[in-house]
């Protein structure tokens, strides 16, 4: 096995004097889709926040390629070539569905993804680029999101709850566009209430609870029973 692209090593998060992590251990290997799953409050987008620099910690308990960058700011990290598809989507609403997307640029990593290949992979954007972003549906604002974390050539893409508030078909729709992102030689970890969708597209899954991971399995190999004892901590 290659070594890990992102290896989480006990890992802790605060918030003040609020614990929100305790001793997560997580890897995730180069071209692998890792689904991380858990109720709300379980601590999945803390364990986002914390990868991405939006809370920071112990230098060596986030290492990317072997490198320490728990202490990193958030620009730093994504220049790294991190990048999150925040929940609740978070696009600048005073902006275009374009000038959205731009932002994501502005990294200045370079790579196979530009304004173009967006607009291939979710060609509704082509049609609204022009439109402010508040105006698109949700599922629409979630392809901007997306866009936007493509832009920056990511190594890695962390998606916080990528289905949140969308309806049916259009979770369908871009979960089906999930394999051309990884498909070209980008790791992912997707965080989702979802189990199903996250365990049809990842090849292991971790559950969360209260702050830690209560499971770590191949989803090939795992059961409902497992899932649900970890997920609400019963007896499987």
């Amino acid at each position: 096995m290659s070594d890990p692209i992102l290896d989480l090593q006990n890992l802790n998060a605060y918030y003040g004097d609020f614990q929100a992590l305790y001793g997560v251990d997580l890897t995730l290997q180069p071209n692998e889709v890792v689904a991380v799953i858990g109720a709300n409050g379980a601590g999945k987008s803390t364990l986002m926040k914390s990868i991405t620099g939006m809370i920071s910690n112990d230098p060596g308990a986030v290492r990317f390629h072997g490198d320490s960058i728990g202490a990193l700011r958030a620009d730093q990290i994504a220049a790294k070539g991190i990048a999150l598809v925040p929940e609740g989507r978070q696009l600048f609403p005073s902006l275009s569905v374009e000038e959205n997307l731009l932002i994501g640029g502005k990294v200045g990593r370079s790579g196979a993804w530009n304004l173009s290949k967006v607009y291939d992979l979710f060609p509704v954007l082509r049609e609204r680029r022009s439109q402010s972003s508040t105006s698109l549906s949700g599922g629409q604002q979630q392809m901007v999101a997306i866009g936007r974390a493509l832009m920056a050539n990511p190594e890695l893409i962390l998606f916080d709850e990528i289905s949140l508030g969308l309806a049916p078909v259009v979770i369908k729709q871009i979960y089906s566009a999930l394999p051309d992102i990884v498909g070209e030689g980008m790791s992912a970890l997707i965080v989702e209430q979802d189990i199903s969708k996250a365990l049809s597209v990842s090849s292991r899954v971790f559950c969360m609870m209260e702050g830690r991971i209560a499971l770590e399995s191949k989803t090939s190999e795992v059961t409902h029973d497992q899932i649900t004892a970890a997920y609400f901590g019963v007896e499987a």
